[in-house]
C-alpha cells in the first residue's frame, strides 16, 4: 500500500481511518463489504457513497485485487417507506404540539 498517514480519516461518518481498512487488509479482506463489515466503513448516514472510492481505490493498492476483481458494495434499501403520519401514530404516549391536543 502507498505510503500515506495511518490517521487520515476515509470514512467520515464511521471516522475510520486508512490504517483500520490496511489493518483488515492484512488479515484478508478483499471486497468493499468484508472492511464494512468489520470497520463500518460505508454504513454512516452515506452509506457508503462517500467513502466507497475510496476503499475500493485502496483495494487495488493493496495489489491483492485486480481492479477487474472489484466488487461493488451491496445496498439495502429499506423494506418499504413509512410516512411521518404512520411513525407518529405508532408513539401513543410522545409529546404532541399543542395544536394537536
Amino acid at each position: 500500500m502507498a505510503e500515506r498517514s495511518r490517521s487520515v480519516i476515509v470514512c467520515r461518518c464511521e471516522n475510520v481511518t486508512i490504517g483500520e481498512i490496511a489493518d483488515v487488509l492484512e488479515v484478508g479482506a478483499r471486497t468493499f463489504d468484508e472492511i464494512k463489515r468489520v470497520t463500518r466503513a460505508g454504513m454512516g448516514i452515506c452509506q457508503g457513497r462517500t467513502c466507497e472510492c475510496v476503499v475500493t481505490d485502496l483495494l487495488v493498492e493493496d495489489g491483492r485485487v485486480a481492479p477487474e476483481e472489484i466488487v461493488s458494495r451491496s445496498v439495502r434499501p429499506p423494506v418499504r417507506p413509512i410516512t411521518l403520519e404512520v411513525l407518529a401514530a405508532s408513539e401513543p404516549d410522545a409529546p404532541r404540539l399543542p395544536d394537536e391536543a
